[in-house]
């Protein structure tokens, strides 16, 4: 296959491999990732306990390598992931979807593939997934991309945009018989995509999740609020998808849980945020601009989305929405003040996309730092969590008894 095209290789080599199957392959785990440079050539290696199919398709700006494995599991040395190794700068997996996994591969500039094939088991060394890859100009690039995104196997990765949720969509009302109130829990990050990853290794993924199930027990224990959250396991959900899920379930109140890092490991303390055009300060805009990335981390194609949908207009429904925001934050820094450390200019503002819906009052909350031990610490004990979770619940009960 070396005497092929770059552009013929690859999609040989999904040919061969053949597209991931939608169910879960059982029994198939990726047991590490390695990765080495061999003259102008960058090895990337799973090694898998058994046979798997698997795809591959390219992205630019930035440019990107994407594997598509079906569901698999993930049992890696408790080391560091490879980076900054040839063509590859950093990588990361996980779960993309039900039935998917997909690992991401940013590259330091245009690849094309040498090689990409499934070796069997040799030795005492078991499957491997191999890709070896190497410099290429931008125009094979370019050009490979676009090979890969007609080929049948690659457009099996994404569904049509006539069967993607549209936004705005009218928010179904809750029914008369209840009188439960609304509540959406957004976990940030998830699946192939991690957030940050704290000194430690303490993921934000599983810090959201975490904290977003333990505040959907402690609501739900009251008997007052019906609380839905836009993920409920290690899965990846695009912003867009999770304001859907928000006004589908006719959501009055949106809540996106965070923790995030920043370059002083120093600065410890929680903060909300709610929705503004213009950030409240640098720091703020910076934020919003690492989280507003998530579906390009996730190695979603972004460049054909319209400014409608990467910049929703502020309207008039959402300025009343974003007053009801607003006064919810600031009984949430109220009730927060006394149970733990905040940050400094506690209620924060900048454009976050999770918080656009336009009839739904949004806050994100951002737990503290994972760059700061103490912070990272204390957000692994569920103690610490309940304290957090005892104020939001005085909160939103606050809220309610307003609205």
């Amino acid at each position: 296959m070396e005497n092929l095209t770059p552009v013929l290789v690859l999609v040989l080599s999904l040919a061969l491999a053949g597209a991931p199957r939608p169910a879960t392959a059982e029994g198939i785990v990726v047991t590490d990732v390695r990765v080495g440079q061999h003259g102008n050539v960058t090895r990337l290696v799973l090694d898998l306990t058994r046979k798997v199919e698997f795809s591959l398709f390219t992205l630019a700006k930035p440019d990107r390598l994407i594997i598509d494995l079906p569901e698999v599991g993930w049992r890696l040395p408790p080391r560091a992931l490879p980076q900054r190794t040839g063509v590859l700068d950093t990588l990361r997996y996980g779960l993309f979807k039900p039935g998917l996994s997909r690992v991401v591969v940013d590259l330091t500039g245009p690849v094309s593939a040498r090689r990409a094939f499934l070796m069997d088991p040799e030795g005492d060394r078991g499957y491997r997934l191999i890709l070896d890859l190497v410099p290429a100009t931008r125009k094979a690039f370019l050009s490979l991309g676009e090979a890969l995104k007609k080929s049948p196997l690659v457009a099996k990765q994404e569904p049509p945009a006539a069967a993607r949720v549209a936004f705005p969509t009218p928010p179904r009302k809750p029914e008369m018989d209840t009188v439960k109130r609304v509540i959406a829990i957004d976990p940030g990050h998830g699946g192939v995509d991690p957030g940050t990853v704290g000194g430690s290794g303490t993921y934000e993924k599983f810090i959201t999740l975490s904290m977003a199930r333990e505040i959907r027990d402690q609501l739900q224990a009251t008997g007052r609020y019906k609380i839905v959250l836009t993920r409920d396991q290690d899965v990846f959900v695009r912003l867009r998808d999770r304001i859907a899920i928000s006004r589908e379930a006719g959501a009055e109140l949106f809540i996106s849980i965070h923790a995030d890092a920043i370059k002083d490991r120093k600065i410890r303390g929680l903060s909300v945020y709610t929705l503004s055009e213009k950030a409240s300060d640098k720091e703020a805009a910076a934020l919003a601009d690492k989280e507003n990335k998530a579906d390009l981390i996730a190695g979603i194609d972004l460049s054909k989305e319209t400014p409608e949908v990467t910049n929703i207009l502020i309207d008039l429904a959402q300025r009343e929405s974003m007053n009801q925001s607003a006064r919810f934050a600031a009984r949430l820094v109220k009730e927060l003040a006394r149970e733990t450390k905040l940050l400094r200019n506690t209620h924060r503002f900048a454009g976050f996309v999770v918080l656009k819906a336009p009839d739904v009052p949004s806050v994100l909350m951002e737990l503290g730092f994972l760059s700061n031990r103490q912070d990272e610490e204390a957000l692994k004990r569920k103690s610490y969590r309940a304290k957090l979770i005892a104020a939001m619940v005085r909160a939103v009960d606050a809220y309610f008894s307003r609205s």
